[in-house]
């Protein structure tokens, strides 16, 4: 028993260390309220006293960063950080498949879009595995990406001739089929180039183009998801995610959810009202001052022309780019949830 005692303190005193653990950890948009409300309290406070003080967490964002926006999860598979989160549609040209997770016009209401992604997770698991050496934590939403126009629109077929600034890939494609000219335009670069008419129009989330003052350069508000929900992946490097414990990666994985992921989506539909009545002055306003842009209503035959277009073009080029079976995969899962088939 003497001999036994000794052994046993230094094994307690082992395994103190052993359990705590401090993660970098790369943040989406510092100016976003996805951030501010929902990541920050997250890592900061939420995850540190679940632990006990057990984890600790250095949180900046890429943009603090000045990261490229297509190197975020590169560099997060090389495990030059532990943890990051950002618009999947950033890492398409690494991974064409993953355009699978944000289609454009197939989720109205944030309850329709949650399902959606939940179909999709599994598809996406496996993406960031194989592509990213990568575990894949939450996926939370940005509010849908919506139309500003610095140009007189009445309706959707109006985008025709038009020089408008996609959200990502699909986007870019469908607005070609509507007769638009997608044009590559950084997000922080939109407000001087639709003052200066480089672009007529711009899609990004409502939320987004109040916080930046699109309003100030922008006349037009198309409320309707052409761009989707820029899902925001948040994802940890494979062999950090790998050397935890069994019951670090438990706690991670179920307050992740409870703390971060289910409140952002609980506010997303809300978000939406509060923004476009921000954006338009027609509601209460609850983010600031109201603004005054012109809301546009989307016709039944606008929206079933540009799903057609979606439906017919958009997504068979997917599949055709992505290969393999993420097609079937696809149809199998989200396809069976919002009622789309790629043929």
């Amino acid at each position: 028993m003497k001999n036994l005692i000794p052994v046993l303190a230094a094994t307690t005193v082992l395994a103190g260390p052993a359990l705590a653990e401090t993660l970098s950890v790369v943040g989406s948009w510092s100016s976003l309220p996805l951030h501010n409300e929902y990541e920050a309290p997250f890592w900061t406070t939420t995850l540190p006293d679940a632990s006990g003080g057990d984890i600790t967490v250095e949180l900046t964002t890429h943009n603090q960063m000045s990261l490229g926006l297509g190197d975020i999860y590169p560099l997060l598979g090389q495990g030059v950080y532990d943890v990051a989160m950002t618009v999947g549609d950033y890492a398409v040209a690494d991974a064409p498949e993953l355009e699978g997770l944000d289609v454009p016009l197939v989720a109205v209401t944030a309850d329709e879009a949650r399902a959606m992604i939940d179909a999709a997770r599994p598809m996406v698991s496996d993406i960031f595995r194989d592509r990213f050496n990568s575990h894949v934590l939450a996926i939370a939403p940005y509010p849908p990406q919506v139309v500003f126009c610095n140009h007189d629109i009445n309706s959707l077929a109006d985008l025709e001739g038009l020089k408008v600034r996609a959200s990502g890939r699909m986007t870019a494609l469908l607005l070609e089929a509507l007769g638009a000219e997608g044009v590559n335009v950084s997000f922080a670069e939109v407000p001087g180039a639709l003052q200066n008419g480089v672009v007529d129009c711009a899609v990004t989330g409502a939320g987004s183009g109040y916080s930046a003052g699109w309003w100030e350069v922008s006349t037009h508000l198309l409320p309707i998801p052409l761009g989707g929900w820029d899902p925001v992946v948040t994802a940890v490097n494979m062999d950090k995610w790998n050397s935890l414990d069994a019951d670090t990666q438990a706690l991670i994985s179920s307050e992740i959810v409870t703390g971060f992921e289910d409140p952002a989506w609980a506010s997303a539909q809300g978000a939406l009202d509060n923004d476009v009545a921000c954006l338009t002055g027609m509601g209460e306003c609850a983010s600031g001052e109201a603004r005054s842009m012109r809301l546009v209503e989307v016709s039944d035959e606008d929206f079933n022309r540009a799903r057609t277009i979606l439906t017919t073009e958009v997504l068979p080029d997917w599949a055709e780019r992505s290969g393999g079976d993420w097609a079937a995969r696809w149809n199998d899962s989200v396809g069976a949830v919002v009622g789309v088939t790629i043929e």
